[in-house]
């Protein structure tokens, strides 16, 4: 008898970025203490780094929603001496600089803000210093800006992340799985959003319950080999 199996289909989960949805912690709280605080940013300017997955992305979009700011991928700026012409107002925000493929707009961008008196809120994986900037006014610029991280996150927000990812797909993963799950994991947010992200699309082709077994087979390269342990 031919059972029928359901095919994942490829469309990427989009992040909601709603404010009720972000998990504030330890590891973030300078980091929120820092966007509350627009008046004392250098030269009106604040970059956010840490790595994939710690909460950057999620904490401009709160930001952007308080303040009306314009939220732009530093990827996109158009090679062009006025990237966004009338676009650009007082407040905004600049995903990824460290990805940016247009320097020289990026920097005409932050002068443009500054002169207005504005405030730019910037992402990024590293903090200034390390980011490969070829312009040397781009990179003055950017190590004068304002520099937060947003650092590990714990136990208490990894699990408390783990329950949101989950509900986003409402994927339904029972205790004891979780627990074998979040005690091998590697300690990052973004490890546990690929984690959720196999296990979501495992469910949906082959319709039956996340196992420990599963789970480990499933993510035996995030787990390594003590996931092969499954007493």
């Amino acid at each position: 008898m031919i059972t029928s199996r359901q095919l994942p289909l490829p469309f990427e989960h989009q992040p909601r970025y709603h404010e009720s949805d972000f998990i504030a912690a330890a590891s973030n709280e300078q980091a929120r203490a820092w966007l509350a605080d627009m008046a004392n940013w250098p030269a009106g300017r604040l970059i956010i780094w840490g790595d994939s997955g710690a909460g950057k992305s999620h904490l401009l979009h709160i930001w952007a929603r308080r303040t009306g700011a314009l939220i732009i991928e530093a990827a996109c700026l158009p090679g062009a001496t006025d990237p966004l012409g009338s676009l650009i107002g007082p407040l905004i925000g600049i995903e990824a600089i460290d990805r940016c493929a247009d320097e020289a707009g990026l920097l005409h961008l932050l002068n443009r803000v500054h002169e207005a008196g504005g405030r730019a809120v910037m992402t990024a994986h590293a903090p200034a210093a390390r980011l490969p900037m070829r312009l040397a006014d781009l990179a003055s610029r950017l190590k004068a800006s304002g520099s937060v991280q947003i650092s590990p996150p714990d136990d208490e927000l990894l699990r408390a992340l783990w329950g949101r990812l989950c509900a986003e797909r409402q994927l339904i993963v029972p205790l004891n799985v979780q627990n074998f799950l979040l005690a091998r994991l590697p300690r990052s947010a973004q490890s546990l959003r690929d984690a959720v992200m196999q296990l979501d699309r495992a469910g949906l082709a082959e319709k039956s319950q996340i196992t420990r077994p599963l789970a480990a087979a499933l993510l035996a390269d995030l787990l390594g080999p003590e996931s092969s342990d499954l007493s």
